[in-house]
């Protein structure tokens, strides 16, 4: 199909939005479809900077358009879309309100991928009318939690016709012949003993204070934080040498591309999510959300923990990863130390999570999504 996707993320970009983006546009691609990307901007970049950011390998059409924030970007929407018509697509896919709504009214047909409720007024009264409108339409949700509360704030009831529940996925051929955590270390140039790994941003939620706590409990285990925004880093340098923590190595920023070899390198890999998670935009999403991480985790096949949160438990379970109570130190301590203390259990979930991720790579989740809205 001739599929126009209209993103209001940021292209590059090192937020989770902009990377879930590119990977579904790749596997829309992969899959045989025609995809052309519409993004707010002026500079045009070429792929050797896209492909090594996001770590992909197909190439599609993008198109940066300038935008006002003025009225919610709805200029960069409609020419957008007027894009998309001119060039004959066939479907708008899409995680933009305005964009769903205006494309509706303008007889395109849509794929809304909502990734949280709707925020104020307005884009309650958007989703409203989208949901009502009985135009060709397909709505996709990350979460069986999410469809739930969008049903029961909405007091709607979706059919199998026109939504489908696709949590977020991973490229599985580029942890197929991930090394051995030992030589994942040895090349990336950290020193060779029991690692544990995060991978992710250091915003609220995000658990990175805990695990603060926890390598200073544990001074025999190299603990690699990758990611975080520049004044984070600034700040958790900053508390590293205010209590002389010596075992906690910052590497920053990686290119989607490294990814994988870092989340190698690990014995453990950390998923410390509170009861509260915010995103790069504000918000919570802790009731609802589908972390991409997760399966970058499950396909690198290594030991997961995972704080215990409801929404997880929709992919995680007891045989692929190990839980401590979210926000619980002492228990996450606790959790921590009985997966050291066991590389027989660690094998064991690292194995059978690499084995339930195959069920969730993004080409399969969008094909799956393409089946269901062609009928």
């Amino acid at each position: 199909m001739r599929i126009a996707y209209i993103a209001t993320s940021q292209i590059p970009s090192m937020k989770a939005n902009s990377i879930q983006v590119m990977k579904v546009c790749q596997a829309l691609k992969q899959n045989g479809n025609s995809v052309h990307l519409y993004v707010p901007g002026e500079r045009q970049y070429s792929w050797h900077e896209l492909k090594t950011m996001y770590g992909i390998r197909e190439e599609f059409p993008i198109t940066w358009i300038s935008a006002s924030r003025i009225g919610k970007g709805i200029g960069f929407i409609l020419r957008s879309i007027l894009n998309g018509k001119k060039s004959q697509c066939e479907v708008i896919y899409t995680r933009a309100i305005w964009a769903a709504y205006i494309g509706l009214l303008m007889n395109i047909p849509i794929i809304f991928e909502v990734h949280d409720l709707p925020g104020g007024k307005i884009g309650s009264r958007l989703f409203l009318g989208y949901l009502r409108s009985q135009k060709k339409k397909l709505t996709v949700m990350i979460t069986r939690a999410l469809k739930e509360k969008i049903e029961k704030r909405f007091q709607i009831k979706f059919t199998d016709k026109d939504s489908i529940v696709a949590p977020d996925g991973v490229d599985l051929d580029r942890y197929v012949k991930l090394p051995d955590a030992a030589e994942c270390r040895k090349r990336l140039g950290f020193e060779e003993q029991v690692t544990a790994v995060y991978t992710g941003g250091f915003y609220p939620g995000r658990g990175v204070d805990l695990l603060f706590k926890l390598a200073i409990a544990f001074p025999q285990v190299q603990f690699i934080w990758i990611g975080g925004e520049k004044d984070s880093i600034a700040y958790w340098n900053d508390q590293i040498q205010q209590f002389r923590v010596t075992n906690i190595k910052m590497t920053g920023f990686v290119p989607n591309k490294d990814l994988p070899i870092y989340q190698g390198a690990a014995d453990i890999l950390l998923m410390p999510f509170g009861k509260k998670i915010s995103v790069s935009g504000g918000g919570n999403t802790a009731d609802i959300c589908s972390p991409m991480k997760m399966f970058e985790y499950m396909a690198a096949n290594r030991a997961i923990l995972s704080s215990d949160i409801p929404v997880l438990r929709e992919v995680l379970n007891e045989t692929n990863a190990a839980f401590y109570i979210a926000e619980d130190l002492e228990d996450l301590k606790r959790q921590f130390s009985l997966l050291l203390e066991d590389q027989v259990r660690r094998n064991a979930l690292a194995h059978k999570a690499a084995e339930d991720v195959k069920n969730f790579e993004w080409k399969t989740r969008m094909n799956r999504i393409m089946q269901v809205f062609k009928g």
